[in-house]
């Protein structure tokens, strides 16, 4: 039986200016940076949660040359994005992570399961903020 996630892993362009990003601007909490047979990979924390995030760039030795540019290409273009953040505020951490420079795509917008925004990393990766309304009482209505 599958219990839940013990990894996410999210392809950057560069893995340093990602660091930088996830701990300085978005509050991570640093994990594992690592180096092994010339490949590099580093975890980042949610603030909140020990689920860690494996930042890593899309290349040799994991993927051939052909596939780490398809992947790099997509990266920059926003079409590989993980899904959602979570936050107790999104009007508030919308306009304290655009104060930091963050890329915002999508203004806070009131919807169905709450209030959600859209951002993109330096890498392009597109990202969703979301303060998520109670779906059980949505559901049950």
């Amino acid at each position: 039986m599958i219990t839940g996630f013990a990894l996410v892993c999210l392809n950057v362009l560069d893995l340093d200016e990602a660091k930088t990003f996830y701990v300085d601007t978005l509050g991570f909490k640093e994990g594992i940076d690592m180096e092994r047979d010339g490949f590099r990979w580093l975890t980042v924390y949610p603030p909140q949660q020990d689920l860690p995030m494996m930042l890593v760039v899309p290349d040799a030795p994991v993927v051939d040359g052909e596939t780490a540019e398809q992947l790099r290409g997509l990266i920059a273009k926003g079409y590989l994005g993980l899904g959602s953040m979570a936050t107790d505020d999104c009007w508030a951490t919308f306009h304290e992570l655009k104060a930091k420079g963050v890329e915002f795509i999508e203004e806070p917008e009131d919807r169905f399961y709450g209030i959600d925004a859209a951002f993109r990393d330096p890498s392009g990766n597109h990202w969703r903020l979301t303060q998520p309304k109670n779906l059980d009482a949505i559901r049950s209505s």
